[in-house]
């Protein structure tokens, strides 16, 4: 089961955090956010459909995460399912290469974080390149 997201790029998207990946509902970033590759989106975890929690709250679950931005190859994040996963932030949604979860949590176990992104694609994002999210997640 898919849901399709967008967000927006910011002049300070900087992308360099080694263990986090996060967008999030709000419109404006600071400098010091270096894990946020997109603001103003349409979802935060709280928002996501509530079949797509349920099945992602199992360690057997696949969620994906597609990143594509205009004229550019887009990039798939895959990570796992886990009990703890409640998707109850409204505003944030963080993908994990470790195995924390809390309300802000998507998915844990990630194939990739902020930092590992291809340089092409933050840098259109940190030119404010619009950004279109696919969460598809895999029982």
């Amino acid at each position: 089961m898919r849901c399709e997201l967008s967000a927006s790029g910011h002049a300070n998207v900087r992308a360099t955090h080694p263990s986090t990946l996060e967008l999030t509902t709000e419109d404006w970033l600071t400098p010091a956010g270096d894990c946020i590759i997109g603001v103003a989106c349409t979802h935060g975890c709280a928002a996501l459909p509530a079949e797509l929690r349920s099945m992602a709250q199992s360690s057997a679950t696949r969620i994906s995460l597609e990143l594509a931005v205009p004229s550019l190859p887009s990039v798939e994040i895959i990570g796992h399912g886990h009990p703890g996963l409640r998707w109850a932030d409204p505003t944030s949604m963080v993908v994990r290469t470790s195995d924390h979860t809390d309300d802000r949590t998507l998915m844990i176990e990630a194939s990739h974080a902020a930092a590992d992104l291809p340089r092409a694609i933050v840098g259109a994002l940190a030119s404010g390149a619009p950004l279109r999210a696919t969460v598809d997640v895999d029982p």
